[in-house]
């Protein structure tokens, strides 16, 4: 098993970072703020026809058949740029917990998908937009649910529409999928933070770069902020701190996949949890400190540092808040010491 990008994980990112440099995702994503999914949907397509909505998915199914490690080149990407819609939903959760053919050949073709985990992850993001719309019971059972009946929840992050499941509504009889206890739940969950965890990441790295650029351009005092020692010690901060989510992440991909030949102890549960907390406190930071760099401009709604800024806080709580992830690490800490 891999513990790095190989060479090929590294033409893939920089294949995903061409083409969504030039795919206008940010007009997509303030179109996808007001309701027009049509230029998300746009760059969705182009994903799906460079083999990212199949990454996870097996080739039997159409998809790519990649690991974790792959899918963590992917979300870091797709967080770095801002794509709207239920990413790591689509992208990494359903994939791993669906297994018919017929769901997972459409999420490989670049059909949108979401999924909602009651009562740890109680709503389905962006239901509206999607063309699948699975719910998770206690039971392990993956009922597939129609359009939302009900109107959307706001979010911090303008992009995201959160909608309620109506889970008695659509756990009666026989339901698609799979019947294994929580196992399931326990799945999607750990995907679900493994790929907020990635999205982070890249979300916290675009801020860094953007301020790092602000800075080297805007003067003060007859020279650019960034040659000042208390700017370059804050975005070095920052620098650091996401160096160091980096090789956890990379640790919970490892685990994920469950296939390491080293000897190393899996957890997938404590690694996972490990990279979340790490990721979304490194992202945190970056943002507020692109915030203290920006100044004023920074909290204007036209300025897109905000779309980032916004997407960081909001992933701070999907797929489990920071207080659970850290209390599942030292859990996990306090029983491996026993």
């Amino acid at each position: 098993m891999r513990f790095v990008p190989s060479q090929e994980n590294l033409a893939f990112a920089e294949s995903l970072d061409d083409l969504l440099s030039q795919a206008g995702v940010v007009s997509a994503a303030r179109a996808w703020a007001a309701g027009d999914s049509g230029p998300g949907r746009k760059v969705w397509a182009a994903l799906a026809d460079l083999g990212v909505t199949g990454l996870a998915v097996a080739e039997e199914h159409g998809g790519v058949g990649g690991d974790a490690v792959d899918l963590a080149v992917a979300l870091r990407a797709l967080g770095y740029h801002g794509v709207p819609g239920p990413v790591v939903e689509s992208i990494a959760v359903l994939p791993a917990v669906l297994d018919d053919a017929g769901h997972l050949e459409a999420l490989a073709g670049g059909a949108i998908g979401t999924v909602g985990v009651p009562p740890r992850t109680p709503y389905l993001l962006d239901a509206d937009a999607a063309d699948l719309r699975f719910v998770i019971g206690p039971d392990g059972t993956v009922a597939e649910v129609g359009a939302p009946s009900t109107s959307a929840r706001t979010s911090i992050d303008p992009t995201r529409r959160l909608f309620a499941t109506q889970l008695n509504d659509v756990l009666e009889g026989e339901t698609p999928g799979r019947n294994l206890q929580n196992i399931v739940q326990s799945q999607a969950e750990a995907w679900g933070a493994f790929g907020a965890a990635a999205q982070l990441i890249g979300a916290g790295r675009r801020l860094l770069d953007d301020t790092v650029d602000y800075a080297k351009s805007r003067a003060q005092y007859g020279k650019a902020i960034g040659e000042y020692q208390a700017i370059k010690h804050l975005l070095a901060d920052v620098a650091t701190r996401l160096e160091l989510a980096e090789p956890l992440l990379s640790g919970a991909a490892v685990a994920l996949s469950g296939n390491d030949s080293r000897g190393v102890d899996l957890d997938p549960v404590r690694d996972v949890a490990a990279a979340r907390v790490a990721a979304a406190d490194a992202a945190y930071l970056a943002a507020r400190t692109a915030l203290q760099v920006h100044g004023a401009i920074g909290y204007t709604a036209e300025y897109d540092l905000g779309l980032w800024i916004t997407k960081v806080r909001a992933l701070q709580s999907a797929w489990g808040t920071q207080a659970e992830h850290r209390a599942t690490l030292l859990d996990a800490v306090r029983k491996a010491a026993r």
